[in-house]
């Protein structure tokens, strides 16, 4: 590239990535009066929630406490405009709980496009007043360094396919693959762990920087009885059709079929769908998973149809890992995962077995207009784990497995903690040939020193790239605690610059630290569980109906 820079712009804070730990921090620098310039490669700011298309994985206390005050202000605006602008059923638009998708994985099933108006709405007054710039379509190129402890400025390429300079006081990296640490030549982490280096009684037997957790493209279907939505086969139809994962413990048959593995017992399942008689419930079947509109709590007539958001086992990309081959090859490995997931439309509508005996759905339909996409899938790979950063604080099972620490119910209780977070440690089938790893956890609270690199001083992670292993990333990937991550990496480098100190000077510094620590608990984050917390209350599938 040529050195020499056309376009430079500048801010207090840089921000590479807006997905969800990205907006969150940015919601929390700008809200403080600072400025922030923020990245995303896609169109759509809001990552899982919007360009991934992926409803909220969240636990079960989420309505009442466990996320942060922004956090749940997103989550009940999101509700405000189905109140607001969609016809709902009167019983419905009045349920505080409301659920638009009434999915039984999710308390908050909703429209991506939703997401992203609320997002929007949220970060307007600081794109009007000047204090955010947006640049979205923007390819993160190269970082450039004042020395090996400082970042000078990010090189970026916009829309236009202008190389621009970003310049600020520090970078948070909320890309959804952990971008910049390479680029920065920061220590970083990347698949799987080997015992020896973490202890965790999860862990494979040797370091496989190569082994990842699939990836998957969602998108979004509904159902035209009278209407034959039948196009011609994807191109990459017959390999997927015919393909059989190479796992261990090993998956029962093809990938394409009714038949997987229960995570969390390892033992031949077979999978209910049927868009015509799923109601409402606890595994009720693949149609109502993450149903994102259940047509029957709006008014008769709006939408002939529910829209069902498919995020399923049978799209799980494993065949490579996308943090370590060229952008040439990571393109070419994202198209073949979106070929698999044409691939199981086309299965669907063709030739899955129905409950009648029958085979396929011909009526369903792929909602591109939902997702924002011509080829009718979601506009981004859904991304589980990122490079992560070597920090001061490694988060390992052995802190958060409730089978590691049977005669507790709290996960490890951190001192430096910035957040909460509850998950199971839920692990898909990864590139390196691993199957399911689903292991109970407790509810945890995020270090300070998870945040804190080992020694660059002004780039810090804002989202899945903080100091967690790749079996502990399992249960902080979500999105509320992405969130928190991003608010808290946030907080963090505004306190730093109005009290001229920094980071690893927070996290060393008990006094610093705890004045930090007030700071964000009056803005609204929570830093302890209460003890005495019922665990199958927290399930994150006890809120569904």
């Amino acid at each position: 590239m040529n050195s020499a820079i056309p376009r430079n712009h500048s801010a207090d804070i840089v921000i590479l990535g807006g997905g969800t730990g990205g907006c969150a921090a940015a919601l929390a620098i700008l809200e403080n009066g600072f400025s922030v310039i923020m990245t995303e490669e896609f169109e759509w700011i809001g990552g899982q929630f919007t360009s991934q298309a992926v409803p909220p994985d969240e636990h079960g206390w989420i309505e009442s406490f466990g996320c942060t005050a922004r956090y749940r202000q997103f989550r009940e605006q999101i509700r405000n405009v189905y109140r607001q602008y969609y016809p709902l059923l009167p019983q419905y638009r009045d349920e505080p709980r409301l659920n638009p998708g009434n999915g039984w994985v999710s308390p908050l099933c909703h429209e991506p496009r939703v997401a992203l108006s609320v997002l929007q709405r949220m970060l307007q007054p600081y794109l009007s007043s000047g204090r955010l710039l947006l640049l979205t379509r923007c390819e993160l190129l190269s970082i450039r360094k004042d020395d090996d402890d400082h970042v000078h400025s990010a090189i970026v390429r916009t829309v236009r396919g202008e190389a621009t300079e970003l310049r600020g006081k520090y970078f948070l990296d909320a890309t959804e693959n952990g971008d910049a640490l390479p680029l920065a030549e920061m220590e970083y982490v990347s698949g799987s762990e080997s015992r020896a280096m973490t202890n965790e009684p999860s862990a494979s037997e040797s370091y496989r920087p190569g082994n990842v957790q699939s990836i998957s493209v969602c998108f979004v279907l509904d159902e035209t009885d009278d209407k034959n939505n039948i196009a011609a086969p994807p191109e990459g139809y017959e390999y997927w059709r015919n393909y059989e994962p190479k796992l261990t413990p090993p998956w029962p048959g093809k990938l394409l079929s009714w038949n997987g593995l229960n995570p969390r017992t390892m033992q031949t399942m077979h999978y209910n769908f049927n868009p015509h008689r799923e109601k409402p419930g606890l595994f009720s079947g693949l149609w109502a998973f993450r149903r994102i509109i259940d047509r029957a709590q709006f008014m008769e007539g709006i939408f002939p149809s529910d829209l069902c958001l498919v995020n399923w086992p049978m799209i799980d990309y494993m065949e490579a890992d996308i943090l370590s081959c060229s952008q040439e090859e990571r393109h070419r490995h994202i198209e073949a995962a979106r070929q698999l997931s044409l691939s199981m439309v086309y299965w669907l509508q063709t030739e899955a077995p129905r409950p009648d005996g029958g085979k396929g759905w011909p009526g369903l339909r792929l909602r591109g207009d939902i997702t924002g996409t011509p080829h009718g899938l979601a506009m981004a790979p859904y991304i589980r784990e990122s490079r992560r950063i070597v920090a001061k604080q490694t988060i390992v099972e052995q802190d958060v497995s409730a089978q590691c620490r049977p005669n507790d119910m709290l996960a490890e209780r951190y001192e430096d903690s910035i957040g909460l977070g509850y998950y199971r440690i839920d692990l898909h089938p990864s590139t390196g040939g691993d199957n399911y790893i689903d292991v109970p956890s407790q509810p945890f609270r995020i270090p300070l020193g998870a945040l804190v690199p080992m020694r660059m001083q002004n780039l810090l992670p804002a989202a899945k790239n903080i100091g967690t292993t790749h079996i502990t990333n399992g249960c902080y990937r979500l999105h509320p605690v992405e969130w928190n991550i991003g608010e808290a990496a946030g907080l963090l480098v505004i306190y730093c610059l109005r009290n001229n100190t920094t980071p690893e000077k927070v996290h060393a510094s008990r006094d610093l630290f705890r004045k930090f620590q007030i700071s964000i608990i009056e803005q609204g984050i929570e830093t302890a569980w209460p003890e005495g917390l019922n665990l199958d209350d927290g399930d994150p599938h006890a809120h569904a109906r």
